[in-house]
């Protein structure tokens, strides 16, 4: 097998979390964005614009979703060849020793390194499926070259009040690490990893191993290989990047994410054909817009009908929204049904909800701390004709609703 010079392993397993309910019945770099995207579109559209040609994307929660969207990565021009390039999905088996689930980013790594041994590659680049952003990977490759580096982090300014959630860096005048510090409480510098990392693969796999053998090790990248590396003297090196990049782990981030696609000249350019952003979305019949229909600043997607008003909002794939209805600045996932008379503002409509004729979602606000926060619905469910649902408050068919 030929040798290759770089190989992307894209970390797509994490549970999600601090998505709530959004995450239940699916894998967060699997859920829907910006109309006809997936998040771990922009990672692998990332992979193909930049040349990289081998991913192997690695998966563990609820990984169907992401296995059946992902397919053999032909949306994304990445289908395996007979020579183990293209896309690959990695997930956790059950060996000779007995089977289990990753017990971090690195142990991850770990367990697939005869993958990426049978590869043979020169440098291995290390990338999340839940970031939204477009970068040319060889600009980053070129830099750790340039520097000889062992490994190379990404890197951007956050204002200093923020960085305390990320790992803060602290470089000299060539961009040489001289420390780096995971989520620090009080960081020293605005300077942050991304998580995107382009290792020397004889280094990282020295450090795979040593960092498994540890029991007192928690498997991680920012809290145990990339310390270690520094503390042993190897050659650390931070790139700088200056465009957009946004982690959409939580609510927050993922509806404003969303709604920064609205703006007038929206930070990042999804209709660039020089680097476009590629998705497997389903085939589907074009949007209906009825004659009473007001739409006003928004994303509508294929396969919509759409009788009532929208305003300021990102509707998904095969959306009814009825006559008499009215959804303002809210986002709606695929497969939802919104009946008529239905008002909902600032809310996230999972997937393949019902929304009967004349709920009220996002209007009522029941106390100051809730007051104009995000209402989520839970998907896969129906809100019952009449329901009123506070703003802030999360609906879900088990419970009903809940505030946070």
């Amino acid at each position: 097998m030929a040798k290759r010079e770089i190989i992307a392993m894209l970390l797509a397993g994490g549970q999600g979390s601090r998505l709530g309910s959004m995450t239940k019945n699916i894998a967060k770099p699997a859920v829907s964005f910006g109309g006809k995207y997936r998040i771990i579109d922009f990672g692998l559209s990332n992979c193909m614009n930049s040349g990289v040609s081998t991913v192997g994307v690695l998966t563990q929660y609820k990984p169907f979703s992401l296995h059946s969207y992902v397919g053999i990565g032909s949306a994304w021009d990445l289908e395996t060849s007979y020579d183990g390039g293209g896309l690959s999905v990695l997930s956790p088996y059950v060996g000779e020793k007995g089977g289990r689930w990753y017990k971090g980013t690195a142990n991850a790594l770990y367990e697939n390194m005869k993958y990426i041994n049978n590869l043979d590659p020169e440098q291995v680049l290390i990338i999340a499926g839940d970031h939204i952003y477009k970068m040319d990977y060889n600009q980053m490759l070129q830099f750790h070259k340039e520097n000889n580096a062992d490994v190379t982090i990404s890197v951007m300014e956050v204002p200093i009040e923020e960085a305390f959630r990320f790992g803060v860096v602290a470089v000299d005048a060539d961009m040489q690490i001289y420390k780096f510090q995971e989520k620090p409480p009080k960081p020293e510098s605005n300077l942050v990893s991304m998580g995107i990392y382009i290792f020397k693969w004889s280094v990282l796999k020295q450090a795979l191993i040593e960092d498994e053998e540890d029991e007192d090790s928690e498997k991680d990248f920012g809290k145990n290989i990339l310390p270690k590396l520094l503390n042993e003297g190897k050659r650390l090196f931070a790139y700088s990047f200056n465009g957009y990049w946004r982690d959409v782990g939580t609510i927050e981030s993922y509806y404003e994410t969303n709604m920064e696609l609205l703006a007038e000249d929206p930070p990042i350019d999804l209709y660039d054909g020089s680097f476009s952003v590629f998705s497997n979305s389903e085939a589907l019949p074009p949007q209906v817009i009825g004659k009473k229909a007001s739409v006003i600043n928004s994303i509508v997607d294929n396969g919509c009908n759409i009788f009532g008003t929208l305003e300021n909002s990102i509707v998904h794939a095969n959306v009814y929204i009825a006559e008499g209805s009215v959804v303002k600045n809210s986002i709606i996932l695929p497969n939802v049904r919104i009946g008529t008379g239905a008002v909902i503002d600032k809310v996230i409509v999972g997937y393949d909800t019902v929304i009967e004729e004349k709920c009220e979602i996002g209007l009522e606000k029941p106390d100051k701390e809730q007051q104009g926060g995000i209402t989520l619905i839970e998907g896969v469910m129906t809100v019952p004709k009449g329901t009123k649902i506070a703003a802030g408050s999360s609906y879900n068919k088990e419970g009903g609703e809940r505030h946070e």
